[in-house]
């Protein structure tokens, strides 16, 4: 992390551009966005962490309905797990996939070291590459990903369970609803509240400092900002969880018109009112001459110095107990208060 105005190793990275689409259409309940372009990935397999031994043991094969409606019969103990987007949950449970969700040929970067040895999986889940990896139990985020008979092909494969495109607009409810369906409500509800205790520890660090402050989270790409709202990953931590205040320029906007990642011109960042500004910047090849234009550098939190850059490999840009900690973190040393 850096401050701007300082040199980067940051690059233009396909990934988050096409993160972009997907991440939006994942938090407004499918957006009719482009869908990006990508290839297969590695259709390796790779298996599953082996339930513990315990209650787990004891579980018997359940069948449940999903969000559109399936009847659902789940193993006793999955252990071949695919649930592309929501390794952050499964990582969180103990749980290791067959396959981790990419585009681009990249991936969830800040979970690097919880899923080295993972092969890839394109986001889109075609079914060819899905049968590779062998799962026995498929989750899938939003209804979107399984139209156009994409469902049937799936549960040929293996049993598939659709989470449902309110459910997943909320971090802990996925985390709560996958715990359940994997036998592991426990571990999902002691991560929920070891996280609520990282809150309120963080919360305790930042109060007298940055209690009455607004910060904005903007994320860079193609010479286009993009500024967050507080529905979603790193918005959802700073405004929700840890209370600081939003900037003028999402406040303002009519309910109607917010977006999880809201598109802002330079000229409007004129009028940002923010005293802090967090800044995810994929744009090493362009950001120069945007970062060093006069507009940018007339924003009030720009000429106070106020302006702390994250990697592209963070998990601003994602939503989970395990991103949001990371949040938190880089928040605590962006202000010098570890």
């Amino acid at each position: 992390m850096v401050r701007t105005g300082k040199k980067g190793t940051s690059k233009v990275s396909l990934l988050l551009v096409c993160m972009l689409a997907l991440a939006v259409f994942l938090a407004a309940c499918g957006s009719n966005g482009n869908t990006p372009e990508t290839t297969p990935d590695n259709t390796n397999q790779a298996p599953s962490e082996t339930p513990a031994a315990g209650e787990e043991t004891a579980a018997t094969e359940k069948t449940v309905q999903d969000a559109m409606g399936n009847e659902v019969t789940i193993p006793a103990n999955p252990e071949r797990v695919l649930a592309a987007y929501y390794e952050d949950q499964l990582v969180t449970l103990g749980v290791k996939p067959v396959a981790q969700w990419s585009v681009a040929n990249g991936a969830q970067d800040y979970l690097e070291s919880d899923l080295q040895g993972i092969p890839l999986i394109n986001y889109d889940l075609p079914p060819e590459a899905v049968a590779g990896f062998n799962p026995d139990f498929i989750i899938i985020g939003s209804s979107f990903l399984v139209q156009n008979g994409l469902y049937d092909q799936y549960a040929k494969i293996a049993p598939t369970y659709v989470l449902g495109d309110e459910l997943i607009k909320d971090w802990r409810a996925t985390l709560l609803k996958i715990g359940e369906l994997l036998n592991k409500t426990d571990e999902a509800n002691a991560a929920i509240q070891a996280y609520d205790q990282k809150v309120a520890d963080t919360k305790a660090k930042l109060e007298q400092a940055v209690s009455d402050k607004s910060a904005a989270i903007l994320w860079l790409t193609q010479k286009q900002f993009y500024m967050v709202d507080g529905n979603l990953s790193s918005g959802a931590v700073l405004y929700r969880d840890l209370g600081m205040k939003q900037p003028n320029l999402i406040t303002d906007l009519p309910e109607e018109a917010q977006a999880t990642w809201n598109p802002v011109s330079l000229e409007k960042l004129a009028e940002l009112d923010a005293d802090y500004i967090f800044l995810v910047n994929s744009d090493s090849g362009q950001a120069a001459e945007t970062l060093d234009s006069p507009i940018w550098k007339g924003i009030p939190a720009v000429k106070e110095g106020h302006v702390y850059e994250m990697s592209t490999k963070s998990s601003w840009l994602y939503s989970g107990a395990i991103a949001g900690q990371k949040v938190m973190d880089d928040l605590l040393s962006a202000l010098e208060m570890k």
